[in-house]
């Protein structure tokens, strides 16, 4: 698997992701442009060549932004932390009363963390890999996990040769479950017709330059 994220998802109250995605949502250039430099204002944003829902993983030094009718999608470092709860306040403000999204996931370290506020308030908080064990976990479990802790989703044939592995199920799989559940898209896996295509969303990409003052 080599699936990584690290990116936010801000859903007006009464909309649902998947659903704007799959409508071919238009790029609002001005209002992504807006957005990045409202978050990010330490940084001097300059723009480079579009990217796509396929890459929410950017270097260090980059940004992803996409502001769509009713969602919006960031993807920068600051989202790729091990306790989801402890996200920068100014993202929430930022949100206002839309709801609130975190997928965080790293292929290499077969990690995988999520979250949802909504309006402001933390729902569900999940951070988990096999050497880190649980390093969060608040709040119900949601529907889409629980055949996986149900141990539904195995991630090794029942040989008694993975009995060590500290969970029923792959991070990794429960990962593309988020990914498909909030948003309609997986990044891994045979291509199927019925979810949304994230090649097929556009996201405009920035570099991100720290701003010097001089002083004389």
């Amino acid at each position: 698997m080599g699936a990584k994220t690290w990116m936010l998802v801000y859903a007006d109250a009464d909309a649902d992701p998947r659903e704007l995605f799959a409508a071919n949502p238009v790029l609002d250039r001005e209002s992504t442009a807006r957005l990045a430099v409202e978050l990010f204002p330490k940084d001097r944003i300059v723009p480079l060549d579009d990217g796509d829902l396929c890459d929410t993983c950017p270097a260090n030094d980059e940004l992803r932004v996409g502001c769509f009718p009713g969602v919006a999608v960031i993807a920068a470092r600051e989202f790729g932390i091990d306790r989801p709860s402890r996200l920068s306040p100014r993202f929430l403000q930022a949100a206002g009363a839309r709801t609130v999204y975190l997928h965080a996931m790293h292929s290499v370290v077969d990690w995988f963390a999520f979250a949802i506020w909504r309006a402001g308030r933390l729902e569900r908080s999940l951070s988990l890999s096999p050497d880190g064990g649980i390093l969060e976990d608040i709040g119900r479990r949601l529907p889409f996990e629980r055949p996986y802790w149900a141990g539904q989703h195995s991630a090794f044939e029942p040989t008694g040769e993975n009995d060590a592995y500290p969970f029923p199920f792959h991070p990794l799989d429960l990962g593309e479950a988020a990914l498909e559940t909030f948003f309609g898209y997986r990044l891994e896996g045979e291509v199927d017709p019925d979810l949304t295509q994230p090649e097929s969303v556009p996201l405009m990409r920035f570099k991100r330059r720290k701003v010097w003052f001089k002083l004389w």
